[in-house]
């Protein structure tokens, strides 16, 4: 209970929220608030029994071969497609609920009966599977007293103290339950995890078991199957019960959750309320062009005239306007008139000012053409008579006085100023036949704008439905239901906000347990890969994820995954028996305590190295109170390196079941 409260304290104290409140948080998501060691969850095989009728060229005929298995380590020595992997996907199938990897039809369409006799958490337990064409037809698991009281038993017998714990009728039904029945009995939580950030994923004890099974050399996860959704750094929770490591994935898994599903909520949110915004703007859009419309049908002030009056009055504007425009036309030719004979007097006026001859000649013609053969006189003969005093027409000599210089020059004066103020009257009345034309224009514009609005029968029906349409969105803007915001879930925010410090304390508590533990797990698995034989090895470094790096001698570091696969699998069993060993020096192993490899040697690996594996795996097995299931294809390897006791072998070229 001092932890508990020590627990519940440091997140109330770090989320500042009250104790209660975190136990409540804990409570509805069904989270623990106690970090308690894990119950002990051995995993033993005794007794496996194969029995059913073998087709083909090889041994055909009925077969029954019980193989047992040692405390320590097994050898399963055979030749190649004898029998070696089917009996660890046997042991599996019965284990797991399901085979690793799909066995040959043809093969499981052998069996009718497999018969597994183990120890599951310190529970005596018998496997009972029947078989038809490869598929379970009956199922059962039954429990005694000890596992030499289940040797050779099928059924339930209350008498010996032999009862059901489980019946099944189907492949699917058996792996199902078995799934239940495993985590129960191991002590295990499914494995949860955020997907997408929407949703939780849950794995159950089919990808625990990847910590009993080691996977194959070629596989890239370090452990498990699966190496996505952080799943191989959650293995590590069955090597070593990390203090808080459970715990804290269950906490970030909901606070992930909770936190998207608050994102989403207000996404939502936004998202309506930016779709309510532009609903409005579309409406008092439509509204504005609705009422436009309606304003152009509607008659204006003093527009409620009869059509034939107003008909009437824009004929008569219209031909006013045409008068008008021909007096501006007349206006214009007056006017143009007017300023070219000023621009002349202005002219002659300065020529008399400068020219005796322009003066000589000022009572004469000033042509502008032969008067006898219409050509143009140009402007060579004009300067011409103004300088040389000849003619521009005849180009003769003129000559004479200019007595009388001055009486010219103010005829000419007077000449300008009558012409500049005729000029100016005619520019007058073009600027009043301009404004009239303007007047009778905006009239003309305004009658015919009456016309067209002026009340019909024809525009009757067009005026009621704008009306109509007007008053739609008008109302519809009237019992428009403005966004609102999203309402802050207070009880929400808070769980949040509990789950977030909780995470951050359990991921300090967990860190720092690890560091030391990961030390030394480090270490011991250098050791072990070079003992294996992974070449050039300065050392290794495992996290919490599972991920391991390789630091090679002279070369920069590598990650796991970059290995070749025989280095990958010596590697892996380096790292799973140096978690094994690590975890039981300090008290937190809690895995089962099984292991199967497949083949190993088949990896890439020399026999001195196989050699050395398989001794060290014998003496780690024995030390260690760890059971583990190998087999090889390589009778002499097996001869040499393990004890006679330890090897279940058939002969060269027969199966070993």
């Amino acid at each position: 209970m001092q932890e508990e409260a020590l627990l519940e304290t440091r997140i109330a104290d770090k989320a500042g929220v009250k104790v209660d409140d975190v136990r409540d948080v804990f409570a509805a998501y069904g989270l623990p608030l106690v970090i308690s060691p894990a119950r002990p969850r051995s995993l033993r095989v005794h007794r496996l029994r194969v029995a059913g009728e073998r087709t083909g060229d090889v041994e055909p005929g009925p077969f029954d071969k019980p193989l047992s298995f040692s405390s320590g380590l097994t050898a399963l020595v055979a030749s190649n497609f004898r029998g070696k992997t089917s009996v660890l996907e046997l042991l599996t199938w019965c284990l797991r609920g399901t085979p690793r990897s799909e066995m040959q039809r043809r093969v499981r369409s052998w069996l009718h009966h497999v018969d597994l006799d183990a120890t599951v958490a310190g529970e005596p337990m018998a496997f009972r599977l029947d078989l038809t064409d490869g598929e379970i037809t009956a199922a059962v698991v039954l429990t005694g007293p000890d596992p030499a009281a289940l040797a050779g038993v099928r059924g339930p017998a209350p008498d010996r103290g032999i009862t059901v714990l489980l019946r099944a009728s189907s492949t699917d039904s058996y792996a199902e339950q078995i799934a239940g029945l495993m985590l129960g009995r191991m002590d295990l939580q499914p494995l949860v995890n955020s997907f997408k950030e929407t949703s939780t994923q849950t794995h159950g004890w089919p990808a625990y078991f990847g910590a009993v099974y080691l996977p194959a050399g070629g596989d890239k996860a370090l452990l498990g199957e699966v190496t996505s959704n952080g799943l191989p750094g959650r293995l590590l929770q069955v090597f070593l019960d990390l203090p808080a490591a459970a715990a804290l994935t269950r906490v970030k898994t909901v606070h992930d959750v909770r936190v998207a599903e608050d994102k989403a909520r207000r996404a939502v949110a936004a998202a309506e309320a930016a779709e309510r915004a532009s609903e409005r703007e579309r409406l008092e859009a439509e509204l504005a062009q609705a009422r436009d419309v309606l304003a152009r049908l509607l008659p204006g002030d003093g527009e409620d005239a009869s059509l034939t009056d107003l008909a009437h009055d824009a004929v008569q504007l219209a031909r006013a306007l045409a008068d008008a425009q021909d007096a501006w036309d007349e206006a214009v030719r007056v006017f143009r008139q007017a300023r070219t004979e000023r621009q002349q007097a202005a002219k002659l006026l300065n020529d008399v000012t400068e020219s005796a001859t322009a003066r000589l000649l000022f009572h004469g013609l000033n042509p502008t053409s032969c008067p006898r053969c219409d050509q143009q006189i140009d402007d060579a003969r004009r300067q011409q008579e103004r300088h040389a005093h000849t003619c521009a027409v005849c180009a003769r000599e003129v000559a004479g006085d200019d007595e009388d210089p001055q009486e010219i020059t103010a005829e000419a004066q007077q000449r300008l100023e009558t012409s500049t103020a005729a000029e100016a009257a005619a520019k007058q009345a073009l600027e009043q036949a301009e404004t009239t034309v303007d007047g009778l224009t905006r009239r003309l514009e305004g009658a015919q704008e009456q016309l067209r609005r002026a009340q019909s029968a024809a525009d009757l029906p067009a005026r009621l439905a704008a009306q109509e349409n007007v008053l739609r969105l008008e109302g519809a803007l009237s019992v428009f239901r403005e966004p609102e915001e999203p309402a802050l879930d207070e009880t929400e925010a808070k769980a949040i906000k509990v789950l977030a410090a909780a995470a951050a304390l359990l991921e300090k508590d967990s860190k720092t347990a690890a560091e030391a533990l990961f030390e030394e797990v480090n270490e011991e698995t250098a050791e072990l890969a070079t003992l294996f034989g992974v070449p050039s090895l300065k050392s290794v470094s495992i996290d919490r994820s599972a991920r391991l790096k390789i630091f090679p001698l002279g070369s920069k570091q590598e990650w796991f995954s970059d290995q070749t696969a025989g280095a990958r699998l010596r590697l892996r069993i380096a790292v799973a028996i140096a978690l094994l060993r690590v975890g039981r020096a300090n008290g937190v192993s809690t895995h089962p305590g099984l292991l199967l490899i497949d083949s190993p040697k088949s990896e890439e690996m020399q026999s001195a190295d196989a050699h050395k594996l398989f001794k060290e795996l014998a003496t780690v097995a024995a030390e260690s109170d760890l059971q583990v299931v190998i087999t090889t294809a390589d009778f002499d390897l097996a001869r040499a390196a393990l004890p006679a006791d330890s090897i279940r072998q058939a002969e060269p070229g027969a199966s070993l079941w």
